[in-house]
């Protein structure tokens, strides 16, 4: 099912009693953090908040916070049929391609399928509201503080939208946004992401300013792409398009030369000044630390567009498993048919909640030579964001990477730490807290699959402990037998 906006799908949740309205007065500071979080952690529905004290706005939260809503969002009944959705638009299964350039055309000419491009409208339910001047002011609206020590009010579930100087191609990710005040807000541009290299492109051109959208809430799969970790020159917005098997519908903006998705709930309009940076944090953060204070960009506030009865919508982030965790599941899941194409020997892939998704990565490998799990490791710090994982477990192609027992069972039988381990330096992500150093640290690989005289060994391998087929049919068909 495709969702032309946020609110179609919250009615879809509501049918399906995935969604609560809360009509009890809640503080925007800590309060609506510590019920979200709570429902979170046990599996509960999305909320509604309709009564935030000192606010019209209701504020949603946790639309995405089992795998079942997740699932829905991307018209699809379980994240797993994302593996085969994206094989099939590939066409992996009937007509794979041979080569690594037809691999890589194969992508290009998916993301460039007219019928899937954004389509621009000339009005939008999003300009329904415009304010401007004095009257564009960033606190009238229901901005969260989820933690303690979070440096002030947070923008939590942006799709912030800008272009490359240089190229004019558009990017849109998700990045916080700490409110200043009235007109300014931090930009939450880490180094890796490919906003913060709009930002640097500016600063070498001598821009004085970046045109940035910020946009807050439209239909469920376009607000996800956000988070998606695909390369610089693929717009979120056709692959959003791809997955809803429907365009995008956008409007050009007021007061920037930039066009937003048409069905947005609300549209911050305004810019970033190259070379302008300001304090930002700490934030409790996805990891499940704090990350501390830093100086970041700065967004200047032009203009606020919004639908007459507009819903905020936010995100909660902390101790994992939080809501960015499913998120997080479904891109996994999206991605490793890509991952295939680069690396065929791949059989799965998990990037597990407790790894806030760059700690720890699990990847399971049919192995065929000497090296060969190395390669594996080397190639895949060399993919895009990957670079950041800090920790990359390589286990055999028979074993399950989601059972995080069998995994832990693999590694500890299996490795010989001091010819299994290896370490490398490199980029780490900018909420690292253990490097020695900002944003560059070490990583680790361990090779935790079986070794054979590929390896170099000079024994026999045992094998594992298991039933015989023949006995296990026969107790299938008498369990009834044994009063168990």
């Amino acid at each position: 099912m495709t969702y032309k906006n946020m609110r179609e799908f919250i009615s879809f949740l509501e049918s399906n009693n995935n969604l609560t309205r809360i009509g009890t007065p809640v503080s925007q500071d800590l309060e609506i953090a510590e019920i979200t979080d709570r429902v979170i952690k046990s599996g509960g529905p999305a909320l509604l908040f309709e009564n935030v004290v000192g606010h019209e706005t209701p504020v949603l939260t946790n639309l995405f916070g089992t795998h079942q809503r997740t699932a829905w969002a991307l018209g699809v009944d379980e994240t797993a049929e994302l593996t085969d959705k994206v094989r099939d638009i590939l066409g992996l299964v009937k007509n794979p391609p041979s080569s690594m350039w037809d691999k890589l055309k194969t992508l290009k000419d998916i993301v460039g399928m007219a019928r899937t491009q954004p389509k621009l409208l000339k009005s939008a339910p999003c300009q329904e509201v415009v304010l401007t001047g004095n009257n564009a002011n960033l606190e009238i609206l229901p901005h969260l503080k989820c933690w303690p020590m979070d440096g002030g009010r947070y923008i939590t579930l942006p799709l912030v939208i800008s272009r490359d100087p240089d190229s004019n191609r558009r990017n849109v990710g998700t990045y916080r946004m700490q409110i200043y005040d009235e007109k300014t807000a931090g930009m939450h541009w880490q180094t890796h992401k490919v906003g913060a290299s709009h930002y640097r492109t500016g600063e070498e051109k001598g821009l004085n300013r970046l045109e940035v959208a910020v946009v807050l809430g439209c239909d469920p799969t376009t607000m996800w792409t956000g988070a998606l970790p695909i390369p610089p020159d693929m717009d979120e917005l056709a692959v959003s398009g791809i997955l809803r098997d429907a365009p995008v519908e956008m409007v050009k903006c007021r007061t920037i030369n930039l066009e937003v998705p048409a069905h947005s709930e609300f549209v911050l309009e305004g810019y970033v000044i190259p070379g302008e940076l300001k304090t930002e944090g700490p934030f409790g953060d996805h990891t499940g630390y704090y990350s501390m204070e830093d100086e970041y960009p700065v967004f200047h506030l032009n203009a606020i567009t919004h639908r007459k009865d507009a819903i905020y919508p936010a995100t909660v982030v902390g101790r994992p498993p939080s809501e960015d965790f499913y998120m997080g599941k479904a891109v996994e899941r999206l991605m490793l048919p890509a991952l295939q194409m680069a690396l065929p020997e791949v059989t799965d892939i998990n990037m597990p909640a407790e790894g806030a998704f760059h700690n720890l990565v699990i990847v399971s490998v049919k192995k065929e030579y000497p090296g060969h799990t190395r390669k594996v490791m080397n190639a895949l710090w060399g993919l895009g964001l990957m670079m950041l994982a800090k920790t990359i477990i390589v286990v055999d192609h028979y074993v399950d990477v989601q059972n995080l027992s069998e995994v832990a069972w693999r590694v500890a039988s299996n490795i010989d730490p001091e010819n299994d381990v290896m370490f490398i330096e490199g980029p780490v992500d900018d909420l690292d807290h253990s490097s020695a150093q900002p944003k560059f640290g070490s990583k680790m690989g361990i090779d935790a699959t079986a070794k054979t005289k590929l390896d170099g060994r000079n024994r026999d391998w045992p094998p594992d402990v298991v039933m015989s087929e023949e006995i296990k049919n026969l107790v299938n068909s008498r369990w009834k037998e044994y009063g168990l």
